[in-house]
């Protein structure tokens, strides 16, 4: 039945459902603006030392928006594989941007046999008034290998204090792949800035393909974040049930897919993290979330939530916060925002910025999130 006459064969009008929105942004403790407007919208990264931000759509478009300006299209993006998971998905800026103008990228690529898998690619941005175009794109990484099936990319990434590349890869729906340390998929990659091993990887020296690895036993990592003391913080979408927050540390083993705290979605068990102690164990679980994106707040606009991470839900519409202490998380708040939630950003000027998912009926605005006066 169309939402439309299902909402009035239970009694409820149009007007009333946007009141109970209202009232329900009134118990939120910040101030909710709708900023623009995308299709399909994925990730965005404010550029360091500027008021604009880069924002992808999943089928493959690359945007520079700023504030009371029309969004520029970005010319030079690679061509992705846009279907079902799969697409255009992270970018982020390096950490000496504002001298290089070098971001990275992560989408899905093409293979032969109707394969298909993460890459990862860095590129120089040129912008000239009011046109920005990619120069010199180059792949870094590539997810191998490439498999059958358009679910459970990850392709997160985030730069750590020391100036190393992390890289989520998921599973793709192939189970087993995610602890085999001979496949990168599944697993948490740790690059240098141009996609070389580093030689403090926990398996350096062995294969080009386990020499990435950082950690093992991932299912479909879509959050990567560091905080101030440089802990790298992931969440993933888990089976039924079993979504995760977890502390992510060299060469640990998290357990996908022999434990979760969750089920298949046929309804089969899995055996659950308690009986594997040898496996590191979330320390957040949820069963109606599906996490997405993952920010950790270092400004001063709303200074009672530094050091908090912040992530978003699809399946559950709303923010999560999580209050972490030292190597330690808890869920402290969640706020329903009517709408699947893909990203949460920091602004330069503290804000926090929501993109929503712009799938399944949801609007894919930028929101950005200001305190009460």
């Amino acid at each position: 039945m169309h939402l439309r006459y299902l909402v009035a064969a239970i009694g409820i009008s149009w007007s009333a459902m946007g009141a109970a929105q209202a009232n329900q942004e009134q118990n939120h403790p910040f101030k909710i603006e709708a900023l623009a407007k995308f299709e399909g919208p994925w990730s965005m990264t404010f550029l360091p030392g500027t008021s604009k931000a880069l924002v992808t759509e999943q089928s493959g478009k690359l945007y520079l928006w700023e504030e009371g300006k029309a969004k520029i299209d970005v010319a030079g993006v690679p061509a992705v594989w846009f279907a079902e998971h799969g697409g255009f998905a992270d970018v982020i800026a390096h950490p000496k941007f504002a001298d290089n103008k070098i971001i990275y990228m992560s989408y899905a690529e093409p293979g032969e046999a109707d394969t298909r898998g993460t890459v990862v690619a860095r590129a120089k941005l040129v912008t000239n008034g009011n046109s920005a175009r990619l120069e010199d794109v180059k792949v870094i990484w590539r997810q191998v290998p490439k498999v059958t099936g358009g679910g459970q990319f990850g392709a997160r990434m985030a730069f750590s204090p020391d100036g190393y590349l992390f890289i989520s890869s998921g599973d793709r729906v192939k189970f087993e792949p995610a602890i085999d340390t001979s496949v990168n998929l599944g697993k948490i990659i740790r690059l240098t800035e141009n996609g070389e091993i580093p030689a403090s990887n926990p398996y350096y020296g062995t294969s080009p393909i386990t020499a990435q690895i950082w950690s093992v036993g991932h299912r479909d990592p879509l959050g990567l974040a560091f905080d101030a003391e440089g802990r790298l913080w992931e969440h993933e979408m888990g089976p039924k049930g079993g979504d995760e927050f977890n502390l992510i540390e060299r060469s640990r083993y998290y357990g996908w897919p022999v434990v979760s705290n969750g089920d298949h979605y046929d309804g089969q068990p899995i055996a659950r993290h308690s009986t594997r102690t040898d496996f590191v164990a979330p320390q957040i679980t949820w069963d109606d979330l599906a996490p997405a994106g993952l920010m950790i707040y270092s400004g001063n606009l709303f200074p009672q939530w530094k050091g908090s991470a912040f992530l978003g839900g699809l399946a559950g519409q709303s923010i999560v916060r999580v209050e972490l202490n030292g190597a330690q998380a808890r869920q402290a708040d969640r706020w329903a925002m009517g709408a699947r939630i893909r990203e949460v950003e920091q602004g330069p000027e503290g804000a926090i910025y929501v993109l929503e998912d712009g799938r399944h009926g949801s609007q894919g605005r930028l929101l950005r999130l200001t305190p009460k006066k």
